[in-house]
């Protein structure tokens, strides 16, 4: 996490007849960024980044499975329903969704604080607010399919876009959010491509080997990713312009999008590896990012 000692407040104030509530809200918000920036904060985020390498690898297991001619929902519930299946599997999905909770109190807290290295920018904080909301949305279906759901999480959001396109506003509201999406989509692609990611991992953190292992995956896994995310965001904004939520299916509708085309079952086994190779990627992060 951040130095906190470079973020303390040293000074000590005046006492001030006036300043009671002032100065209690200043200490309550030097008391949450030090919580913020604390080990223990510093283990959840690792927890986190590890839950969702996790769930990238079996991501990129069932897009292996269905370009072999298997019937599964490629999305994140899809692949906590097939841990779900297996033994002991109610515990381990617990305990990814308390890595998801983990990941999204972290990014929240890069949305208030700011991002390190980053100056205290505010797209950085944006990035983190997003995604600070996608993984409580990630946290509540794991925590509903604990509970017995078993809708997909491709049929949710067909029920969302489904609601949205009866009326104007919602149309548009549905089109942005999907060139939005896939928009993230592209910046990921970039960033794989121009190894953005690596100013994470501090000089030294990993020997030579070690680090052009990391450098590789991260870039296959990290373009795959973003491809994906690019071609759902198209999906969802060519539902909302036809009026068609049928084609808003998240994840899954991508994958099976890609395996529709020529050349389908090779596109998708691209993908299910590259995905894989973003969840190693992450269970990297996990262990030696800076957080």
């Amino acid at each position: 996490m951040r130095s906190t000692a470079s973020r303390v407040r040293t000074d000590v104030p005046e006492p001030s007849s006036g300043g009671g509530v002032s100065d209690m809200v200043g200490d309550a918000k030097d008391a949450a960024e030090q919580a913020a920036n604390s080990k223990q904060a510093g283990w959840a985020a690792r927890a986190g980044l590890a839950a969702r390498g996790i769930v990238y690898l079996l991501l990129g297991v069932l897009a292996i499975l269905v370009a072999n001619g298997e019937r599964a929902a490629v999305d994140q519930k899809g692949a906590l329903s097939a841990v779900l299946a297996q033994p002991f599997g109610g515990f381990v999905v617990a305990l990814l969704a308390l890595g998801f909770l983990c990941y999204a109190l972290w990014r929240l807290s890069e949305a208030v604080f700011g991002v390190e290295g980053t100056g205290g920018k505010a797209w950085p904080r944006v990035q983190s607010a997003g995604r600070a909301v996608a993984y409580l949305l990630l946290t509540y279906s794991a925590v509903s399919l604990l509970l017995g759901s078993r809708q997909s999480q491709s049929s949710q959001q067909r029920g969302i876009v489904a609601s949205l396109v009866d009326n104007p506003v919602g149309v548009w509201v549905v089109i942005l959010f999907g060139i939005g999406f896939a928009a993230v989509g592209l910046f990921q692609i970039y960033e794989g491509i121009t190894l953005k990611f690596m100013r994470w991992f501090q000089a030294g953190a990993l020997d030579e080997r070690s680090r052009t292992i990391v450098r590789h995956l991260g870039r296959v896994g990290t373009i795959s990713r973003g491809a994906v995310f690019a071609v759902t965001g198209t999906l969802i904004a060519i539902a909302g312009w036809k009026h068609d939520p049928s084609q808003a299916g998240g994840i899954d509708a991508a994958i099976k999008a890609l395996r529709d085309q020529p050349y389908g079952t090779w596109l998708l086994l691209l993908a299910g590896l590259g995905l894989i190779a973003f969840g190693i990627f992450g269970l990297a992060e996990a262990r030696y990012r800076r957080v």
